[in-house]
């Protein structure tokens, strides 16, 4: 029985290394493949630095943002932080239209 209980100690630091540690780990890498899976022209997406745009062309290492009428960024597609759905809008996020401003 008391040899049991010297490897208590261990078994306690690895359960809580996988709990606060690997868990959230391999959360945050499934919802990132989630992420590049739903890239498609068209989304509306915000890259990591908090440029927002719309997505004209999807390629496998890169991805082409429109950020302006005439003005097209090629980006790489890991800097995809999340596609923006209507409902995940919050007007913190959306940059403000000066034209939609009253003066």
């Amino acid at each position: 029985m008391s040899n049991w209980v010297q490897y208590l100690p261990l078994v306690l630091v690895v359960i809580a290394f996988w709990l606060l540690v690997l868990r959230p780990a391999r959360n945050r890498q499934k919802e990132f493949v989630s992420t590049q899976n739903a890239l498609t022209p068209g989304s509306r997406v915000m890259l990591a630095s908090g440029i927002f745009g719309e997505l004209v062309a999807v390629r496998d290492d890169e991805v082409d943002l429109r950020v302006a009428s005439d003005v097209v960024l090629t980006v790489a597609r890991q800097a995809v932080a999340k596609v923006i759905t209507p409902q995940n809008v919050s007007p913190s996020e959306e940059p403000n239209d000066p034209s939609s401003a009253a003066d």
